[in-house]
């Protein structure tokens, strides 16, 4: 792939406030940023500040309007200011913000949850995804009296110490951290695979006979592009864990409750030991969760010695907003219609690809979407992507958003397609992503011949 492409676009849009605004944020937070992922530096220019929000739309401060396709990066499966969340946290605020007590809104979002939901028997909430993990970890640990784990190269769970940690040399190595600040010790209990390999799991538990408590996986692995699995090999990975005393975490965060309302676990009808969630269940506010079988849960503090707590754990606000959310989603032909539109949204896509024989992929599942540069059958594994293909993504986030279509800024991160984004929006946006397209291979054709 040449190296030698260069962003060319015609400036539609004025985005002097974000710029400034970015210049402030840049003397009060580290990157100018709270989130990594929120950075720019994957792709061209400064990132957007947001202003607001609604339906399928997003407005920066500069006044530019965009389809908006990251959704809060997927807790927005109703789309922006939807007006049932946005009443049930109105009445929610009216009684107060926190209590740090029990409250009735925990037993209705946890009621909705498990009695629509056969993979789970009891659920903790938490305040994130990664609190979520991080602490279906320590009960598996506790659980098992086991101290290592098994997680899988491009599967993301968040920035616990024992989970930011990337394979080390050989089959079934200990992992190596991938962050500074995370100590040796704490990598050294983490054994990091490949996805989709069957025998670098059944040589991990032959290397750590009686020592490892559980396997995490993201059962569709969207956080290093979309690294879809084949049924066949989660249903492994549970009969691996039944063989040797080991626990099976579905880390669900985002396929839960977008991949239908059972999520992945009723999609591949595999029964984990523990689930974690989070995004769709806050209706847009920080929430997180974990659950699964009573026996394992009954080991969770106060009942049992597994300790986990959390000041604004189950906070209303939040409760109000998932109930909301959720409720909506129960709705019958919720997820048929809203699939429906992301196959078509996609298929225009792929069609367009497929006339101009472009070497790239569009990947999708339910109301997920990823465009990669390649064109590659599967892709399923972290080292399947090309990394070089990320100079294309660059130029092509870059034309659409100067044409009114947002995406996450880098190539690795997937697409979310919610209630509010109608046909005729995803229309339109599927015809932008074609010309961002077309712009993209014209480009380097013109390169090609220069050299």
């Amino acid at each position: 792939m040449q190296q030698t492409l260069m962003v060319i676009t015609i400036e539609l849009m004025i985005k002097e406030r974000s710029d400034s605004l970015f210049e402030i944020a840049l003397s009060l937070f580290p990157g100018g940023v709270n989130s990594p992922v929120r950075a720019f530096q994957s792709v061209y220019g400064n990132p957007v500040f947001v202003e607001r929000g609604d339906g399928s739309y997003i407005w920066d401060e500069d006044g530019n309007k965009y389809i908006d396709f990251c959704c809060s990066w997927g807790p927005l499966i109703l789309g922006h200011n939807n007006n049932s969340v946005k009443s049930a946290v109105s009445k929610a605020i009216e009684k107060g913000l926190s209590f740090g007590t029990p409250t009735m809104k925990e037993n209705e979002l946890a009621s909705l949850v498990l009695k629509n939901n056969n993979y789970l028997d009891k659920i903790r909430f938490v305040n994130s995804g990664t609190e979520a993990v991080m602490s279906a970890i320590r009960l598996a640990r506790g659980f098992t009296k086991r101290d290592k784990i098994i997680k899988f190269d491009g599967c993301y769970h968040g920035h616990a110490d024992s989970l930011l940690v990337k394979a080390g040399s050989g089959l079934a190595t200990f992992g190596v951290s991938s962050s500074e600040g995370v100590p040796e010790s704490t990598a050294n209990e983490t054994i990091v695979l490949d996805l989709n390999d069957k025998e670098t799991v059944n040589e991990a538990f032959t290397n750590y006979p009686n020592e490892i408590a559980c396997i995490i996986i993201e059962p569709i692995p969207a956080n290093n592009g979309l690294l879809i699995q084949d049924q066949e090999y989660l249903i492994f990975l549970r009969e691996a864990c039944n063989n040797n005393g080991a626990l099976l975490i579905f880390d669900e965060v985002i396929s839960g409750f977008r991949l239908g309302f059972g999520g992945a676990a009723a999609f591949y009808d595999i029964q984990p030991d523990l689930i974690t969630y989070g995004k769709i269940i806050g209706g847009g506010l920080p929430v997180g969760a974990y659950g699964g079988k009573e026996e394992i849960m009954a080991h969770i503090s106060p009942d049992g010695n597994v300790y986990q707590a959390g000041t604004l754990s189950g906070n209303p606000i939040a409760m109000a907003a998932g109930i909301a959310q959720i409720t909506a989603c129960l709705v019958k032909g919720f997820y048929s219609t809203l699939d429906s539109r992301a196959a078509h949204f996609v298929e225009i896509i792929r069609a367009h690809i497929k006339e101009k024989g472009y070497k790239m992929s569009v990947y999708s599942i339910g109301s997920i979407f990823w465009i990669a540069f390649s064109d590659k059958k599967r892709i399923q594994k972290a080292s399947d992507i090309d990394a070089d293909s990320m100079e294309l993504f660059k130029i092509m986030h870059s034309y659409l958003l100067e044409h009114g279509v947002y995406l996450g800024p880098s190539g690795y991160e997937v697409g979310f397609i919610s209630q509010a984004h109608d046909q005729k929006t995803l229309e339109i946006a599927a015809k932008t992503i074609c010309n961002s397209l077309d712009h993209i291979f014209d480009e380097k054709q013109k390169n090609q011949e220069r050299i």
